[in-house]
Parts: C-alpha cells; sequence; structure tokens
C-alpha cells in the first residue's frame, strides 16, 4: 500500500502487518503530525538476516539514530549485510531504518520514495518532537554537513 508522508510516498507491504490498512494509515498520520512516537501495529519479521535486522531496528528509541556497525556488531554481522537488510526492509517508518545512519553520522540510503532526503525530513521531524529542534547538522549521505 502507499501511504503519503512528509511530501512524499512511502510503500509498506501492509502483508507484514496484521492491522488494517485503516489503521496502518491512521497510525503513520499520527506519527508524522507529532502524536505518536511508537507504533502499535504486529509486525511479522521475515525469516533470515532481514527479520533479525528488522527486529533490532524496532528497538531504535524514537529521535535516536544507530550506526550500520552498531547493528552489526550486536548481531555478528557485516555493516553492509545489515545496510542490504534495511534495504530490504517491507514496512519503512513502522520498522525504523531511516534511524540507522553511517559510522559518521551521514546518511548512507534510504529505500523509500526520495530516498536519503526522506530520511533526512524523518529524522528532522523526530528531533524536532524529542527534543525542539531539527539536526541541522546532520551529514547527507556524501558525508556532507546539511
Amino acid at each position: 500500500m502507499k501511504v503519503r508522508l512528509l511530501g512524499t510516498t512511502i510503500e509498506v507491504d501492509e502483508s507484514f502487518v496484521d492491522e488494517s490498512q485503516d489503521e496502518i494509515r491512521a497510525q503513520i498520520r499520527e506519527y508524522a503530525e507529532g502524536d505518536r512516537r511508537s507504533f502499535d501495529l504486529s509486525v511479522s519479521f521475515p525469516d533470515g538476516s532481514v527479520g533479525e535486522v528488522m527486529r533490532a531496528m524496532s528497538a531504535i528509541p524514537y529521535g535516536e539514530t544507530r550506526t550500520y556497525g552498531d547493528l552489526a556488531a550486536d548481531l555478528d554481522t557485516a555493516p553492509i549485510a545489515v545496510g542490504n537488510a534495511c534495504g530490504r526492509n517491507p514496512v519503512p517508518v513502522v520498522v525504523p531504518c531511516h534511524r540507522v545512519v553511517g559510522s559518521d553520522g551521514g546518511l548512507k540510503g534510504y529505500s523509500a520514495a526520495d530516498g536519503v532526503a526522506t530520511k533526512r525530513r524523518l529524522l528532522d521531524l523526530e528531533a524536532e518532537i524529542a527534543t525542539g529542534s531539527v539536526q541541522a547538522r546532520l551529514p547527507d549521505a556524501d558525508g556532507a554537513n546539511g
């Protein structure tokens, strides 16, 4: 299903979520409005490394980030494997792959529409809600500060 969020459309594979499309849309809307910091949706994680990485991403608190290396160390795998699994996340935003960044804080990629620009908007939204200010110096995909 396609969901409008922060000026873009994000594809969410609702077959991985037990609740209705209406409930998924409602919770994503609440998230975008700053009224929701976590999703109350039953997500089915795929088997294998993608599911393991999705579980680890689900544990990253709202307004915080972890590096690919952090997750790799926790899962006893390589950062590139974590990045590949992030790119196959079927339920972006619900399982917050946008909270995973490079070791330098750079935004290395994002599989949802508009890529890194959407990832930056999601992180800025969370920073603003969580702390009252956006992360103005968060590096972009090539390491330059934005």
